[in-house]
């Protein structure tokens, strides 16, 4: 053996021997890995839907708050992931007022709920809340995935409830065959009144498989192996549970608002088409005459750029601007790049669409002062 060879083979079994002996402390940090750590309040819930508000240090320099709604699938702790990889933090650190929808677990019982349901009852309920709460008459509207589908609908139904609406990765033109998911959605492979028939609600494990199955080898195999070489690295390990936990933390999905989505959305495409109804009101787009922020990532497998940016010769704003980044669906929230450059640009975005005002001044009126609620949605 050539002493380069041996040296090779010195490195390697050394670099072997101290990840078997870190494996007790990567345990340990597994078990102490910590995710959506941002203080914050359970302020309002409906049904299995809980909304928090995120505690601030400072009254907030802005009228207008801001409220992320999540989607259906998975946890929304994903966006207030880790210190530093939260998006949550980089709205409050720009100065904002921050709710975030959490939608619960449904039920078995609960597979006859419809997106209408989810849209024009909870969504309403949560806008209507917050805006008494603050004594206004608009909120900052922000979806993630298919959350920005669900803000969407709400936006085009209720366009004087909506300041502004940030789309992050959100589906609405869903013509296109970029991602797998539009593939095996089509109707001619997936039946999914069979599906929902058979099933009720549709099954997190179902929706897992899905996911993982669109990048198999990512996934699976380039992950364990990364896993592998960094044992003794602890912040890589940190970032590697945490991630790890909420990929694996699935949820179900209501039967009938699986059903929905995938019929009129990913298999016809009404959205778009401005064919959509909820319950019977016809969703048009181009009620939405709000400013409109269009974050998407270039290697978004899941919703690809141009299913996002479908929206935009659809729309009644003359204010819309679009936001990109050299990352992956998840990526976007907590990647690197992202809170480097794109979060600091969409928050800006914000603040310079927002109300200032005088914070040294005492508030006008007490939160839920029902004196200063107003007749939401009449």
């Amino acid at each position: 053996m050539v002493p380069a060879q041996a040296a090779g083979l010195f490195t390697a079994q050394r670099r072997a021997l101290r990840a078997i002996l870190n494996l007790p402390r990567v345990a340990n940090l597994a078990l102490a890995t910590r995710v959506g750590t941002t203080p914050h309040d359970v302020v309002f819930q409906k049904h299995t839907m809980r909304l928090l508000r995120y505690r601030r240090e400072t009254p907030a320099p802005y009228e207008e708050p801001l409220l992320f709604c999540y989607a259906l699938i998975n946890r929304p702790y994903i966006l207030d992931l880790q210190p530093g990889k939260s998006v949550v933090e980089r709205y409050l650190e720009r100065g904002f007022d921050v709710y975030l929808i959490d939608w619960g677990v449904p039920s078995a019982t609960d597979r006859t709920l419809t997106l209408e349901r989810y849209v024009c009852d909870f969504l309403r309920s949560v806008v209507d809340f917050v805006v008494e709460q603050h004594g206004v008459e608009k909120l900052h509207l922000l979806g993630y995935c298919m959350g920005g589908t669900l803000a969407t609908l709400f936006t085009a139904l209720h366009p004087h409830a909506v300041e502004t609406l940030t789309l992050l990765a959100t589906p609405i033109d869903f013509g296109g065959r970029e991602s797998l998911l539009n593939v095996w959605a089509d109707r001619e492979h997936f039946d999914v009144d069979a599906f929902v028939d058979a099933h009720g609600n549709c099954p997190a494990w179902f929706l897992q498989a899905c996911f993982l199955g669109t990048k198999p080898v990512q996934n699976v195999v380039e992950k364990n192996l990364a896993f592998l070489e960094n044992l003794d690295e602890p912040r890589f390990l940190a970032s590697f549970f945490a991630m790890e936990r909420w990929i694996n933390d699935n949820i179900p999905v209501a039967g009938e608002t699986f059903r929905e989505f995938v019929k009129k959305l990913y298999q016809a495409n009404e959205l778009v088409r401005g064919e959509f109804h909820l319950g019977e009101q016809r969703v048009d787009l181009g009620r939405i005459a709000c400013p409109v922020l269009l974050l998407t990532a270039t290697n978004d497998h899941l919703v690809p750029p141009p299913s996002t940016e479908g929206i935009r010769p659809r729309l009644g704003s003359r204010d819309v601007r679009s936001l990109t980044v050299d990352a992956g669906h998840v990526g976007l929230v907590v990647g690197g790049k992202a809170h480097a450059a794109l979060w600091p640009a969409a928050t800006s975005w914000l603040a310079e669409r927002s109300t200032s005002r005088d914070t040294s001044l005492p508030p006008l009126y007490e939160p839920g002062d029902p004196s200063r609620a107003r007749q939401r949605f009449a």
